[in-house]
């Protein structure tokens, strides 16, 4: 059976799911277009990294805890689990697991494996648990994770994510047309 490896924040859950959080707590009204890199200082200018990060931190477990599914997200990854093994490589700090897994069983998402690696470089993770696909939404983590692994990579388009990519990382708009893909793929 071959084994999906699948990031979770900005491609199983909406690319917006901090946005409320941000502009709640730095009194600020930016939308997804405002997202033009993945670095999200940029929405903040008057705020010092350092300042964003203590933020980040802090707010993370009721950020993950209240993200919505991606649209179409939970129907694909329904009909993929009996086809596939779906391990679930996110950036995530490892104390963030129970939350992360609440998340899933509240949104009625089965897994086969999460792995929180506290890191963007899944490279490794990917090449140890042999993944035979990745679905990403960070631009350099699905280049790399192509280059590395040589494995395809189906990148969610967002606005943070629109440099050009290279063959073997292939744009996806949405769950649905992910899937689309796989099914060709799988064949």
């Amino acid at each position: 059976m071959k084994r999906l490896g699948i990031d979770i924040d900005g491609t199983v859950t909406c690319p917006s799911s901090i946005l409320p959080y941000i502009n709640r707590d730095f009194k600020v009204n930016v939308t997804l277009d405002d997202v033009k890199e993945y670095d999200l200082l940029h929405l903040v200018p008057d705020v010092p990294r350092q300042q964003f990060s203590t933020w980040f931190q802090g707010a993370e477990p009721e950020i993950y805890s209240g993200s919505p599914l991606a649209e179409g997200a939970k129907h694909v990854l329904s009909k993929w689990k009996e086809q596939f093994e779906l391990y679930f490589i996110s950036a995530r700090a490892t104390h963030l697991l129970h939350v992360t897994e609440e998340w899933f069983t509240r949104n009625e998402l089965e897994y086969h494996h999460i792995e929180l690696i506290g890191t963007h470089n899944k490279i490794a993770t990917a090449k140890k648990y042999k993944v035979d696909l990745f679905l990403e939404d960070k631009h350099d983590n699905a280049v790399a994770i192509h280059e590395e692994c040589g494995i395809p990579v189906l990148l969610f388009d967002t606005p943070y994510n629109r440099d050009p990519i290279p063959k073997g990382v292939i744009r996806v708009k949405n769950w649905e047309e992910a899937a689309r893909w796989v099914a060709e793929w799988r064949k």
